[in-house]
């Protein structure tokens, strides 16, 4: 074998180390943010940033590897880079925020350029993930690792709900009080990641993607997760999954599923109900059927005089806003009452939006939404058998359920949880993940052969990735 040979090895396996570091280091960052009380304090939002900036560079090293950077192949065309289609509208926000900074739009621009760093690194996971999360097996141990992960986290929540001494991991005291669940300050946060996980275990175990006994442990792990969100307390959680199970339902009978599917439904849903009887029953009712609970969780009358304000400023800028990440600045000249509290959001995802980016940003967002939906319902067809189709199901049903919720509360100004929307949103919207290749007997062309060759003679020696 050549020197020639010997490099080229070299380089393959290198190269796919580092697609694989990328992956599990993105998978990593996803993971660490609902870990650390959800990415809201400096600290975590810095590792969340630097993080991705490390990612990106990691990839830049794969091109360099791969023969894509100061080579030849510059010369034959661009850098081979994955497209998604919700890059366009990703790259209108951003410009967007860019409008709002350099002509000085925003009322406070250390808040807006602050902000804007983070959606940068939203922006760059999203695109990282577009380029790594390339292949079926690639989707089956992501979703094993999503699923274990998540229902570690439910069962880790169900310990601190039961022997909760008011602080976060028992150990930490918030210092703005709040009503904790797991790992976040506030349940309703908790509860706005669940409903983005839930899915992931819900449809393995309804579909054919997995084997029998898998599919029965995922089914537990999903029953696990459901039944926190109902035991967190949170309304809008509540609300957010039911509407993820209604729509599973719609696809089960729009498909005409048999007695397995809803025999598979019928032991979900009594597991979910002896949990809830068992652990907490009486007050997940009496959470269900309040209207104003006696607790610091922001009041129903609040919420309303915070909109109601809300809609105010938006019509006093109502084209651009008042710039990224400055609701908590404005609003004071705005609010009609008197409160100990710190209003830090609006407590409604969409009308913190057309606060800070007015008309043109709410926009953005239905076109960001109606290119997902439209790309997702394409992929998802053959969910039951395929990942490529279960994995695009499992996010829209999760980015579902996080629109439903957004309606009353802010998850998506919870760098965690935000973080994890967009990533899922992209893998929703990408290009079919591929399958494994089957022997070809069609005649090669010369070109195709030599380049068959010359796999066959770096495949004894590159590592099984």
């Amino acid at each position: 074998m050549t020197a020639q040979h010997i490099t080229g090895i070299d380089r393959h396996v290198r190269s796919a180390q580092i697609e694989k570091a990328m992956l599990y280091g993105l998978l990593g960052l996803l993971l660490f943010g609902p870990l650390a009380f959800g990415a809201v304090e400096p600290w975590a939002i810095f590792a969340l940033e630097m993080g991705s900036v490390v990612l990106f560079f990691l990839w830049i090293a794969k091109l360099v590897l791969d023969g894509e950077i100061f080579t030849a192949r510059i010369k034959e065309g661009a850098i081979n880079i994955r497209p998604n289609p919700l890059f366009l509208p990703m790259a209108a926000f951003g410009a967007l925020i860019a409008t709002q900074l350099i002509f000085r739009l925003t009322a406070y621009a250390h808040d807006t350029f602050s902000l804007a760093l983070l959606y940068f690194a939203y922006a760059l996971l999203c695109f990282l993930a577009n380029q790594v999360l390339l292949r079926g097996a690639q989707a089956r141990r992501l979703a094993l690792i999503l699923s274990t992960y998540g229902a570690a986290l439910a069962c880790f929540a169900l310990v601190q709900g039961i022997s909760s001494n008011g602080k976060l991991y028992w150990l930490r005291q918030p210092r703005m009080g709040g009503w904790i669940y797991g790992p976040y300050v506030n349940h309703n946060h908790y509860a706005g990641l669940m409903e983005m996980l839930a899915p992931i275990p819900l449809l393995v175990s309804l579909g054919r993607i997995a084997p029998p006994k898998l599919r029965a442990a995922a089914g537990a792990a999903a029953a696990v997760i459901v039944g926190t969100i109902f035991l967190s307390g949170s309304r809008g959680g509540m609300l957010a999954i039911s509407a993820e199970f209604i729509i599973v339902a719609a696809l089960l009978v729009q498909q005409k599923r048999g007695f397995r599917s809803a025999l598979a439904i019928a032991l979900f849903l009594a597991f979910v109900v002896g949990l809830l009887a068992w652990i907490g029953g009486d007050d997940v009712m009496r959470r269900i059927a309040s209207v104003n609970p006696g607790h610091s969780d922001i009041a129903a009358d609040l919420r309303y005089s915070i909109n109601r304000d809300g809609l105010r400023m938006f019509l006093k800028k109502p084209i651009l806003g008042w710039g990224l990440g400055t609701f908590p600045t404005v609003y004071p000249q705005f609010r009609s009452f008197y409160t100990n509290f710190f209003v830090n959001q609006a407590h409604d995802d969409y009308l913190q939006l057309l606060v800070e980016t007015g008309a043109a940003g709410f926009a953005i967002m239905l076109w960001f939404l109606a290119t997902l939906y439209r790309r997702a319902f394409k992929k998802a067809a053959n969910w039951t058998s395929d990942i490529s189709g279960a994995m695009t199901l499992a996010c829209i049903l999760g980015v579902s359920g996080i629109l439903v919720h957004s309606a009353v509360d802010f998850n998506l100004q919870i760098p965690a949880n935000a973080a994890l929307f967009f990533v899922i949103c992209t893998a929703a919207a990408a290009e079919p993940l591929a399958k494994p290749a089957r022997k070809q007997r069609a005649v090669r062309s010369q070109p195709a052969q030599d380049i068959a060759d010359s796999e066959a003679a770096l495949r004894p020696y590159a590592t099984n990735f």
